[in-house]
């Protein structure tokens, strides 16, 4: 077959693969994303179609008119860096899609834990207090104390209610926290 029959980005498999960076979701679950969650994805999705992804073709239309693309840095990078752009805007597009929007000021029940909750807990074996907020998958940022309402605290803490104490499986071990406070706050 002719060189120019054949797919010049065809390559690696971590190219092809648009959903390494998904966030795995049990088959059947629900992506739950709080408004301000949903409101970013939204605003990154713009921003890489109206704004990044021209300035880069852009880019790469005029480095392919200089001549040689197999030694032109800028072509090469740019191609790579579109690639890029065009799996991001694909991830966001299908998490937006399935994406089940929940408001946690809109909660009615403020004595249990429910999505969108702020807890803080005390790991009993330890005696140390941790305080997370319980948002969606594609949300969680562990700096932030904003963990996934997939992860297994989440998953433990969830209908629990001051004083509970529930189990979760550890890599150390099983672990037991207490449940000392349940909020509601505004999630940005």
């Amino acid at each position: 077959m002719s060189k120019a029959f054949t797919r010049e980005d065809a390559g690696t498999p971590e190219e092809e693969d648009d959903d390494v960076a998904l966030p795995a979701l049990p088959a059947g679950a629900k992506n739950y994303i709080t408004p301000a969650g949903w409101q970013r994805m939204q605003d990154e999705l713009k921003q890489l179609r109206r704004v990044e992804r021209p300035k880069v073709v852009e880019v790469v239309s005029w480095a392919a008119g200089n001549g040689d693309r197999s030694e032109n840095g800028d072509y090469l990078y740019g191609k790579k860096r579109l690639r890029e752009i065009d799996r991001r805007i694909r991830f966001l597009g299908k998490r937006l899609e399935i994406a089940e929007v929940v408001d946690p000021d809109k909660q009615t029940r403020h004595d249990r834990v429910f999505f969108g909750a702020t807890v803080t807990y005390v790991a009993t074996s330890t005696d140390k207090e941790h305080t997370v907020t319980i948002v969606g998958a594609d949300e969680a940022d562990t700096e932030r104390n904003r963990i996934s309402w997939l992860s297994p605290v989440a998953r433990a803490l969830l209908k629990a209610e001051v004083g509970d104490e529930v189990a979760v499986q550890t890599p150390g071990g099983r672990e037991t926290l207490e449940v000392l406070r349940i909020r509601y706050d505004k999630i940005d």
